[in-house]
């Protein structure tokens, strides 16, 4: 846990924001895989944690009153019967202290507490749940009809929340620096040891112990694949042929709840093949010219638009594309090769924040997210603020069923070399990705650098 008063801060400034009513944040239970006693590891809720410093806890809330000034935390501990299973448990009053609450209560009280404040009027803002088990509960204690909770969130809670949370503190800073050191052991891994004849699987399960040794586990399903062309391909049952690409996207927590999430793409073999190489340099021009453009001010969307024309101007040079490049992306062209976002925010939450609405969290009234192919899954495109932590991951991806959709369809016809695209269709897919925070005047690499031109790869393969 970070020192008692940051979090006394940080509930402090939520109070002064909201200035009335109280708050409810509830934590995460324990989810059940098969059974009740076999459970997938648990996660906390990432604003719980944010404003308490409580991992490792089921089964919590903590409720702020601000018109009394109360706080409280809401939860059991440890019965006889739980601790001939789980040993003796540090006591919740021990946890209360180091985050700066006063006050615990039973789990069993808090609907009785919401009940009294509700007869009184007060409002109460909850965050939109995205569990199925958080909904139910928020619908019993305060009495919503199930098919209404999501509608009664506050608003005014999730501005709030994300505007304390999308700017890292120092302290965040270096959790998130040790979060992507871990992260990059694990793709430093896979770029060294991967080998053909190895299945996508062996692979992701060193993957996955780095990242539990670590301290946090893994942050998300690890990707890493030879099928690069599918965007989130965690299937990691194929074996790997002399020839293959293969796109790791990985990452893992660190002790503290803070993640990192990096993409390298690498040969099975030694060596790329020439036109691998001619491809890969595209996507990491594009990379580059994103990162040169990061700086406090300017639009992500615009940095987003920015590495799509870099993308189309090196597939015009490969003689996939056509036309100008401007005219390209306006008609949406490069989406038949970049479907998705040039990146996200990043800290607690991978996609950091994401359950409280993109439009929240990435872009503002004047800025709404857009509908359109390829840009609707962009999740950030407001102005970058100095201390905003984001991935930059631009890719190419060669995806045969899109390929084939969009020429039927007659689709961007003055911009694509159907035929020339053609041979590609096996040629699978390519990303790099890196962590940023945003600085005065420009960005900030998180972690240490790990390889990402083409001889520097080859070298670490073969080294």
């Amino acid at each position: 846990m970070f020192p008692k008063n940051t979090y006394v801060n940080r509930r402090n400034i939520l109070k002064q924001t909201l200035k009335s009513g109280i708050v409810l944040l509830p934590g995460n239970g324990e989810s059940s895989m098969n059974y009740a006693d076999n459970w997938y590891p648990f996660k906390q809720d990432s604003s719980f944690l944010y404003y308490t410093g409580i991992d490792h806890i089921p089964d919590l809330y903590f409720l702020i009153n601000i018109d009394t000034g109360e706080e409280i935390l809401f939860g059991n501990n440890a019965t006889p019967e739980e601790k001939v299973w789980i040993g003796s448990p540090e006591k919740l009053e021990s946890f209360a202290e180091k985050s700066g609450f006063s006050t615990v209560k039973p789990l069993d009280q808090v609907a009785s507490y919401l009940k009294t404040q509700l007869k009184k009027g007060q409002q109460v803002h909850y965050l939109p749940p995205y569990r199925g088990a958080q909904k139910m509960a928020i619908s019993d204690l305060l009495n919503i009809p199930l098919a209404e909770v999501e509608a009664n969130k506050s608003v005014e809670l999730i501005k709030a929340v994300v505007a304390q949370r999308e700017r890292k503190s120092a302290e965040e800073l270096v959790e998130l620096h040790e979060a992507v050191n871990i992260t990059r052991k694990m793709h430093e891994y896979a770029i060294r040891n991967t080998r053909p004849g190895m299945t996508e699987m062996e692979v992701a399960g060193a993957l996955n112990g780095i990242a539990v040794s670590g301290g946090g586990g893994l942050a998300f399903p690890i990707i890493l694949t030879k099928d690069g062309q599918y965007l989130h391909n965690h299937a990691t049952t194929a074996k790997l042929s002399e020839g293959d690409l293969v796109l790791c996207d990985s990452g893992a927590y660190n002790k503290m709840g803070y993640g990192g999430d990096m993409t390298r793409t690498f040969p099975a073999g030694k060596t790329f093949t020439p036109l691998q190489k001619e491809v890969y340099n595209i996507v990491l021009n594009a990379h580059e010219s994103a990162i040169a453009a990061l700086k406090p001010g300017i639009r992500f969307k615009e940095v987003h638009l920015l590495a799509s024309k870099k993308l189309v101007e090196g597939l015009t040079d490969l003689g996939l594309m056509k036309g100008n490049a401007d005219d390209a992306v306006a008609a949406g062209a490069h989406t038949l090769f970049f479907q998705c976002g040039l990146g996200h925010m990043m800290g607690l939450d991978i996609h950091d924040m994401e359950n409280m609405g993109e439009q929240y969290v990435g872009y503002t009234p004047e800025l709404e997210k857009s509908t359109e192919f390829g840009l609707k899954s962009l999740r950030l495109g407001k102005e970058l603020q100095e201390d905003f932590v984001l991935t930059v991951e631009p890719g190419l991806y060669f995806n045969p069923f899109l390929i084939d959709e969009r020429r039927a369809q007659n689709k961007y016809m003055d911009f694509v070399n159907y035929d020339e695209v053609e041979k590609f269709k096996t040629f699978g897919g390519i990303r790099v990705e890196e962590d940023f925070v945003i600085t005065k005047d420009g960005s900030d690499l998180l972690g240490e650098p790990l390889a990402k031109t083409v001889a520097a790869i080859e070298k670490l393969r073969n080294n």
